[in-house]
């Protein structure tokens, strides 16, 4: 009897797998790379480390038309960018959910909406914003209301748009800190193109729970992200997270989307990169 349990055990963990690797990572390029100061050759750089896609969160520093060049030079696909959040500077991250700036969400979403058709962008990164004070409910409103017509935009485009809680130790005073809240808005927006960006490096430091929250909101997830918890460095990096178990999690549970490597190399990138061999898989295309 022992020796068939160990049989029968080692083909689930073979399926598992087997149904992992058909998992696609694309590279974050505003976290990997930048051993190259100039987001615009990070193109090249990914390509040649054998990503077949990329997320940039922020090509707005750069002439829309030299971004897709880039792209279209280093022959590779372009997933996601985030919405233009303004002047970071002035602590500005997205306008969403900020009361009394719905004309300039308006118009990042439109400048937003312009790189990524130009890029061929599948996904939309909406951020919140930063608030002060309390959550009240004119933050309540503001989000709900601008994502209502931010949705409308992304319908006739046919561009996904993600919304991602973000934990308060890495950006204090973020809007969206909270799974259920934005759990909650999808299922009151209700359309298929307005999805959760499951970032399981935020998920583990918001609220932990990692297989059960995977379990209970994978029908709204439309993009995922992953790094090591607390120090955001590659997954096989020392941390709290068990990612040979998590990524197993994810196939098992129906998701063969993309997956975004947003964390913060130790050293070199390419060099970091090592762990996707280790853990038994291959970098590919979907």
């Amino acid at each position: 009897m022992l020796i068939k349990y160990k049989i029968v055990s080692s083909r689930i963990v073979n399926l598992a797998l087997s149904q992992s690797k058909k998992m696609s990572f694309c590279a974050n390029l505003g976290f990997l790379f930048k051993e190259e100061n100039n987001l615009i050759h990070r193109y090249k750089l990914a390509k040649q480390a054998g990503f077949y896609a990329v997320e940039t969160p922020f090509p707005y520093g750069y002439e829309k038309d030299e971004v897709v060049a880039a792209k279209n030079a280093a022959n590779i696909n372009q997933v996601l960018i985030n919405i233009y959040t303004g002047d970071v500077s002035k602590g500005e991250l997205g306008f969403a959910a900020i009361p009394g700036k719905e004309e300039e969400f308006k118009k990042s979403m439109l400048l937003t909406i312009e790189y990524a058709k130009a890029l061929g962008v599948q996904k939309i990164h909406i951020m919140a914003g930063k608030i002060t004070g309390a959550v009240t409910s004119a933050h309540d409103t503001a989000y709900e209301n601008n994502l209502q017509w931010a949705v409308q935009l992304l319908e006739k485009e046919d561009i996904m748009g993600l919304i991602e809680p973000i934990n308060n130790y890495s950006v204090p005073n973020y809007y969206l800190n909270s799974y259920e809240r934005a759990v909650a808005v999808i299922k009151k927006i209700n359309s298929s193109k307005l999805k959760l960006m499951l970032d399981i490096f935020h998920l583990q430091m918001i609220k932990g729970n990692i297989t059960n929250s995977i379990v209970e909101m994978m029908q709204y997830v439309g993009h995922v992200q992953i790094a090591q918890a607390p120090n955001r460095h590659e997954p096989n990096s020392p941390g709290e997270l068990d990612y040979r178990y998590i990524l197993d999690t994810l196939a098992q549970k129906g998701y063969n989307g993309w997956i975004g490597l947003e964390y913060l190399p130790q050293n070199e990138t390419v060099e970091g990169l090592s762990w996707i061999k280790s853990f038994g898989f291959t970098l590919k295309n979907m």
